[in-house]
């Protein structure tokens, strides 16, 4: 795995880190939320939560001027048997269980939606076969909403793959019944001048087991905003990033655990990789631990690696702590270029350089990969890895 340059590591006592002596209503993490668009002014790029992202890109999501087309995207859904899979309307009281809107384009997607996808896996069902979701972009605008829940003691797994070329902003709901089990790999492997937008929200009961693979490789620009909550204590919730930023792309990527009940965990480990001029990457990561989560046990790390010049990655982990009774809480940031030990150590064993580069890469990311646990799209990612290694390490 590449060694990162200049690292900036985060704990209890480091980092950045806020300590306050009461519960606050509405922290910078923990932005006020509404169903209603009406809510959130028009961003203009000064604050905070939208300050890393080229507004003039997102074809009118955050202003209104973005109108549904006919043509926005296909959903097609292949889920095992036992699995429920509806087409409802905007009343279904399922519909928003997991999590508010934050911001002006998860408002807009709510408002807009005209039916929403509800999928159930009853109690006690444990799936053998993934739930796949194929989400194609046929060249017009759409706003979508879907929801996956889990009854007590369920498992599964769920794919959501989007590709093909569209304006899209969507939310997506993923409820956990106590005992639950549920593991989400969303794939964004969009055409070049594809626009994708979009709020995850997992609320995570008693006991319950969340785990997300969010993976971006297309896109013009691509600004997911994963969330998570806990229902009860005992819940865990593991948060695993891949990302590989080319030339010109806009990859953000901007998380919030909530520990707002006692004795949860939470891990976060996203990796990216950037080529080419003007490509950027965001990462956002933050975690609060409110005042009644005691027994909270959370860490986050982003690491990126840097390929070639022309390249930015904004990084910012941070931790609010409102309550001394944790077990631990920690964060790490990284990001730098090849390690030189690393290509020597390689290089001197006969190894090329263009293959040890590409050696060390394919390192950085396969212990993410290894861990989804679905061999056919592990496949597919490492092959569309080397793909991107073929442009890049040259």
């Amino acid at each position: 795995m590449a060694e990162a340059q200049n690292i900036p590591v985060g704990s209890t006592t480091a980092g950045q880190i806020a300590v306050a002596a009461e519960s606050t209503v509405a922290t910078r993490m923990s932005a006020p939320a509404s169903f209603d668009v009406a809510d959130f002014p028009v961003p203009h790029g000064r604050e905070e939560e939208w300050r890393f992202t080229p507004l003039d890109r997102l074809r009118g999501l955050h202003d209104g001027t973005a109108v549904a087309t006919g043509d926005g995207v296909k959903v097609d859904i292949d889920a095992p048997e036992g699995v429920v899979v509806e087409t409802v309307g905007r009343d279904d009281a399922r519909i928003g269980r997991a999590g508010t809107p934050v911001d002006r384009v998860a408002a807009q997607a709510y408002s807009a939606f005209e039916k929403a996808g509800v999928i159930t896996v009853p109690k006690e069902t444990v799936l053998t076969e993934p739930i796949r979701i194929v989400v194609h972009g046929e060249g017009g605008t759409a706003y979508g909403h879907q929801v996956v829940e889990l009854g007590a003691f369920a498992e599964a797994v769920v794919v959501i793959d989007h590709s093909g070329d569209a304006v899209l902003a969507a939310n997506v709901d993923y409820v956990l019944g106590d005992g639950a089990k549920l593991t989400v790999v969303s794939v964004q492997d969009w055409d070049d001048k594809a626009v994708h937008v979009g709020q995850h929200n997992a609320l995570v009961g008693r006991d319950a087991t969340f785990k997300s693979f969010v993976v971006t490789f297309g896109g013009d620009l691509v600004r997911l905003h994963p969330r998570v909550a806990y229902a009860g204590p005992g819940g865990e919730a593991e948060l695993f990033g891949l990302y590989f930023t080319d030339a010109g792309q806009h990859q953000e990527h901007r998380l919030l655990v909530d520990h707002n009940v006692p004795h949860c965990k939470s891990n976060v480990v996203y990796k990216g990789a950037l080529q080419g001029d003007d490509a950027h990457a965001v990462w956002i990561g933050d975690v609060l631990i409110e005042a009644a989560a005691e027994g909270t046990d959370t860490y986050e790390m982003n690491r990126n690696l840097v390929l070639t010049d022309g390249a930015r990655v904004d990084s910012v982990p941070n931790l609010e702590i409102e309550t001394g009774e944790i077990v631990g809480a920690g964060h790490a940031s990284a990001t730098g270029r090849f390690d030189d030990e690393q290509l020597f150590y390689l290089m001197a064993r006969g190894i090329p350089e263009i293959d040890a580069r590409r050696l060390v890469v394919r390192g950085f990311f396969a212990e993410l990969v290894q861990q989804i646990g679905v061999a056919d799209i592990e496949e597919r990612l490492l092959a569309k890895i080397e793909e991107e290694l073929e442009a890049s390490v040259a």
